[in-house]
Parts: structure tokens; sequence; C-alpha cells
């Protein structure tokens, strides 16, 4: 998205997973030259279920065409949805937990 990410992750096994979105945001903040870059807030949501899951990821993947970016899920550059429905690799590296 333009403006804002989607992030669906699982608890890293030896962090917090606020170390590891601390991390990933000073790399991204580097690199951006609009200052800041990030905002301070953020909406999170803690799936426990597996049709939770379902439900969030059809919901990542279906935000670009609902927000009139692309015509297909697959369409969208910076989607997971070609590696889940066709098992291609992104510019994203997609581990899967089982």
């Amino acid at each position: 998205m333009p403006e804002h990410v989607h992030l669906l992750v699982s608890e890293p096994k030896l962090k917090l997973l606020s170390t590891a979105l601390a991390i990933l945001k000073r790399s991204v903040s580097h690199r951006r030259p609009e200052k800041p870059f990030w905002l301070t807030r953020y909406y999170d949501f803690n799936v426990s279920e597996n049709d939770k899951l379902l439900e969030k990821l059809k919901y990542i993947h279906r935000n670009p065409v609902l927000r009139g970016l692309v015509a297909k899920p697959e369409d969208y550059q910076w989607s997971s949805f070609r590696n889940y429905a066709f098992h291609e690799q992104g510019p994203v590296t997609i581990t899967r937990c089982t």
C-alpha cells in the first residue's frame, strides 16, 4: 500500500516481536528520505485460530484491489499472493508456519 504496510508475522523464537519490528523500522528509516517515515501508532490483531489467519491473509491480499491499485491480487508487486497461490518467490521472502 502506498501509505501503510500489512504484516502477518509469527512471534520470533529468539527475540521479542517488538525487537524484530524495531529493527525492521530502523532499517527502512535509514533508506527513506521522508522524516519521520513511520508513524508512532499501529494496529495489531493477535491471531490464534486458523480461520482468523485465513481471514486476515485474504484481507491483506484483497486490499490493493479494494483500493483500486490493481485489478487482481496477483498484480500487486508487494503482495505475497503469488507466493501463496502459485508458489512463486516475490520481492519479500515468505516463510510459512506449520
